[in-house]
């Protein structure tokens, strides 16, 4: 069976497997992504902020603790949802779910788009950009990160264990991927960093900078680990902006 966008976590055997990965001590999320993606969110007390994508709203906690003004999570998983919304609970945060793709986007209402490794289960992700676009304020920004193109390239290292190099293939052939992951068959869209960057052009952003989150060795615990993570690029990230 194949899973498409966000309806493999809505199976619990995959959703169980999968919370215990994504917050554990050692993940390359917490260690890698997040430093970069705070650095470009930059400050945001007082802003009001979208999460396209936002799980279980770990992210929105985290911004909220950063007094944002306002934060909406948005999420086509009815689990992530559902523990968004326990999260978020007496915050002023709150959570919708809604695919990407259906989601209504009122114009000209949030300072931040945010997406954590999202919009690569996105087929369609101009239409998604086009539309983030929109729901900005003039000079609001879009941040977001996706698997870095490196990875998703290619399934054919997929083998789970700990892994010191990749398998690069099919790089400039854009499209869909199967990837076995945690036990189940999962469909991700393949996109070089060429295609991200035309895409954010021709939805009209102006791109402020790009992150392939290198890591910092005060992250990690020992120089063995951090040598390993500087072997392969985990993650991709963009900050743009509406003029």
């Amino acid at each position: 069976m194949e899973y498409k966008g966000s309806s493999v976590y809505d199976n619990k055997e995959f959703y169980d497997h999968y919370m215990v990965r994504r917050h554990r001590n050692e993940s390359p999320n917490k260690l890698i992504e997040n430093p970069a993606l705070f650095d470009l969110l930059g400050d945001i007390d007082g802003l009001n902020i979208l999460d396209l994508g936002c799980g279980d709203a770990s992210l929105g906690e985290e911004l909220l603790m950063r007094n944002c003004s306002s934060y909406l999570g948005i999420d086509g998983s009815k689990n992530m949802c559902e523990k968004a919304a326990y999260k978020l609970e007496g915050s002023l945060g709150r959570v919708q779910h809604s695919s990407l793709e259906e989601y209504e986007y009122p114009p000209n209402t949030f300072d931040r788009v945010v997406s954590q490794l999202v919009l690569h289960y996105i087929e369609e992700v101009e239409q998604v950009m086009e539309k983030v676009y929109h729901t900005l304020k003039p000079g609001g920004e879009f941040v977001f990160s996706v698997q870095h193109p490196v990875l998703t390239a290619s399934v054919e290292s997929m083998q789970g264990g700990k892994r010191s190099n990749w398998i690069v293939d099919n790089y400039f052939s854009s499209g869909k991927r199967i990837e076995p992951w945690i036990g189940e068959h999962v469909v991700k869209y393949h996109r070089t960093i060429e295609d991200y960057f035309l895409s954010l052009q021709q939805a009209g952003f102006e791109i402020q900078t790009l992150r392939e989150g290198t890591p910092r060795r005060e992250n990690f615990e020992t120089e063995e680990e951090y040598e390993r993570r500087k072997r392969i690029p985990l993650f991709l990230l963009f900050s743009c902006k509406k003029p």
